[in-house]
């Protein structure tokens, strides 16, 4: 993508997982497995049907670039017109494939 930015730095990656973890828990929300490369993450997680994926990924984006922001100023320099995130997203569901496929997808981002 043209206006990605590296800015999830080892730090900024870490606390943006614990961020992922604790808005999904409050969303009842699993998640199954996170990482992230220098620019995006990728999460697998697990919902019930009754959620409302596209509000919690609004949330989740929302809330994490506050944060981030907030707790790592430096990464404001980086940003594109001051957002952390693009507002797109991609969300697919794993139904011919296995979990367990997808989780070594995830887990091996940012790995290159």
């Amino acid at each position: 993508m043209k206006h990605r930015r590296k800015v999830l730095t080892r730090q900024v990656s870490e606390r943006l997982k614990e961020l992922v973890t604790e808005i999904a828990a409050k969303s009842d929300i699993r998640i199954i497995g996170k990482e992230t490369d220098k620019d995006h993450i990728h999460i697998l997680f697990a919902s019930k049907p009754a959620v409302t994926l596209s509000k919690f990924i609004n949330s989740l984006k929302s809330v994490t670039s506050r944060m981030i922001r907030q707790e790592f100023p430096e990464v404001k320099k980086y940003l594109w017109k001051d957002k952390f995130w693009s507002p797109s997203y991609f969300l697919a569901s794993a139904g011919r494939i296995t979990s367990d496929d997808v989780k070594k997808y995830v887990e091996n981002q940012g790995r290159k």
